[in-house]
This record gives C-alpha cells, sequence and structure tokens, in this order.
C-alpha cells in the first residue's frame, strides 16, 4: 500500500524554500561579483569615489534589470494594475531605503557589527508576526532564530565590547527595519492577486531611481559614467549582476516568497553571508583573472565554519520535517 501523496500546499512550500535558497545564493554571488566590478572601474578611473561607482553601478544594475522586463512583457505592461505599481513602488521604497541606510552606516561601524545588524531581520520579523498575531512563534522557528542569531554572532567575529548603539548601528538597525518592511511586504494578502513579474517592472526602475541622486551629487562628470564601463570587464560584471543577482534572484524572491511565512524567509535569506564567505574563497582568484584586477581569495576560518555550520543546521532544520505537527490523515 502507497503513502498517500503530499498536499499541493506542501510541495508548493518545499518548491518555494528551494527557489529562496537559490535567489539567497545568487544574492551571495553579487558580493564577489560588485567587487570585483568596483575594481576594474577603479583601474579605468583613478580617483574615482566609492559612492560614485556604489551608486552608479546599483543603479545600472537595477535600471538595465527594468529594461529588460519592459522588453520582456511588451503590450503587457499598458495592463499593470494600481496595486501592482502600488507594491512595486513600496518594495523599492524599503529596499532603496535600506540599502542607503546599511550603506551610510558601514561608515560608522565595523563591518562585522554591520554584517551583524543587519542579520536582525530574522528577529524583527517574528517579533512583528507575533505582536500582530499575538501568538508566539512555532518552537521550531524558535530554535531556528536562536541557532541563526549564535551563527551570525560567530561569522561577524563579534566582540561584545565592541557593541555600542553610535551613529552606524542605529543606522544598520534602521537599514534591517527596513529589509523587514521589504519581506513582510511580500507576504500581505492585499498583494496576493498581484503578478510577480510586473510588479518587478515597477520595482526594478524605482530601485535605480532612489540611487538617482546620490549619482547626481558624487558623479565627477557625465562622461565619468561612460568611461567606467569602457572595457569589457566591467560590461560583463554588470551583466552578471543583472541576469543573475537581480532578475534572477528577485524574480524568485518576488513570485516563491508567498509560499512560505515571512518568518520562515527571513531565515532562508540569512543564508547570504554564509553562502557569500564560501564562494570568497575561491571565487575572487576566478574573478581577478578574468577581470584583470587584483583581488584575492579570503582564508577558511573557525569563524565560518561555526558561524556558517550553525545558519545551515537552522535551515536544514526549517526545510525538515523535525518538529513539525503530524498532518491528519
Amino acid at each position: 500500500m502507497t503513502a498517500p501523496a503530499a498536499p499541493a500546499e506542501s510541495v508548493r512550500r518545499k518548491k518555494a524554500l528551494r527557489a529562496l535558497t537559490l535567489a539567497t545564493l545568487f544574492w551571495a554571488l553579487s558580493f564577489p561579483v560588485m567587487k570585483a566590478l568596483l575594481l576594474a572601474q577603479a583601474q579605468l578611473f583613478p580617483g574615482a569615489g566609492s559612492w560614485f561607482l556604489t551608486s552608479l553601478s546599483v543603479a545600472a544594475r537595477f535600471g538595465f534589470a527594468g529594461l529588460i522586463l519592459l522588453v520582456f512583457t511588451g503590450r503587457r505592461a499598458g495592463t499593470l494594475t494600481a496595486r501592482e505599481w502600488e507594491q512595486g513602488l513600496v518594495l523599492a521604497a524599503f529596499g532603496g531605503a535600506g540599502i542607503l541606510f546599511q550603506m551610510d552606516g558601514l561608515a560608522y561601524t565595523a563591518a562585522s557589527t554591520s554584517a551583524f545588524l543587519t542579520q536582525a531581520y530574522c528577529v524583527f520579523i517574528p517579533v512583528w508576526v507575533a505582536l500582530v498575531g499575538r501568538q508566539l512563534p512555532p518552537l521550531k522557528q524558535c530554535i531556528c532564530i536562536a541557532l541563526v542569531v549564535a551563527g551570525v554572532w560567530f561569522l561577524a567575529g563579534l566582540n561584545i565590547h565592541d557593541l555600542r548603539l553610535g551613529r552606524g548601528e542605529l543606522e544598520t538597525l534602521i537599514g534591517s527595519l527596513l529589509f523587514t518592511g521589504q519581506i513582510l511586504t511580500l507576504e500581505r494578502p492585499r498583494f496576493a492577486a498581484n503578478r510577480p513579474v510586473m510588479m518587478s517592472t515597477v520595482m526594478f526602475p524605482a530601485m535605480a531611481l532612489f540611487c538617482l541622486p546620490v549619482l547626481v551629487v558624487t558623479a565627477p562628470s557625465a562622461a565619468a559614467c561612460l568611461r567606467v564601463f569602457a572595457a569589457p570587464a566591467p560590461v560583463g560584471l554588470l551583466a552578471a549582476l543583472v541576469l543573475f543577482c537581480t532578475l534572477g534572484a528577485y524574480l524568485a524572491m518576488n513570485y516563491w516568497q508567498r509560499y512560505v511565512t515571512a518568518t520562515e524567509a527571513g531565515l532562508i535569506y540569512c543564508l547570504e553571508p554564509v553562502l557569500a564567505s564560501l564562494l570568497a574563497l575561491f571565487f575572487p582568484f576566478w574573478l581577478s583573472r578574468w577581470a584583470g584586477v587584483h583581488y584575492a581569495n579570503e582564508l577558511l576560518t573557525f569563524r565560518l565554519l561555526a558561524g556558517g555550520g550553525l545558519i545551515t543546521a537552522a535551515n536544514i532544520l526549517l526545510q525538515s520535517p523535525w518538529l513539525e505537527p503530524a498532518a491528519e490523515p
């Protein structure tokens, strides 16, 4: 006698967990690719400011992604509903403002502290859900949250004596709070009928527009914007950012997150620093050979093994049937 087939909702949830994990891998890939892009651009334009290069690359990344979606959707772009416009603009506002607070906060605090505080959304989300729903998260999610917090602490190499609430820490927490709003917006029933591709057609250009004020203020000239892409390497690296780290990652997030809870999504996204650290062990060497820049691999450390192990254990537990209530016959 064969076992009954899994319910359709359970199958969709497992597919969603795998798809969001793949999206997190693409986001992790963006760190070494973006680093190599900035190094390649600095060679083409020595002395260019980091804010100029960063704002230009982010604006180009989301701007070209939006153009590709506009070409792909064609005449369907004229069928955008009011709620698709609303959700796309809200997501862009949360994401764009979150990135700006995170980037500015990094200038006033240690990178390890920023990495730890950025993942605070894995705590913010269940707290918000508990306040709104007036009930605590399930035991399984509570264990996963504890594992992730401990893992990020190890991964960041955070010293308890270094923790203080200055400008950098406050801005990083504000950025994480804004990322929380971005994740929760994808769960709102108000937007359940929205088409993910059409909504993303609004979101990507709006994200690019958020970077324009910074770009206008920091750009040495209009010609400088073209000069830093006047070679095959930065063009190829930008193409990878657009296709994989933007279109691939965000479309997967916008489509599949609806099939899991916001708390589960936040826990999966905490894999990003782990995967980024693993890629940094070997990927910079390949990128430096191809792009002609000096970008050394990072070393395997106990922090990566301990922190990455705890976060990976949390995600294995999350995607397993352990500690879940038994399905009714």
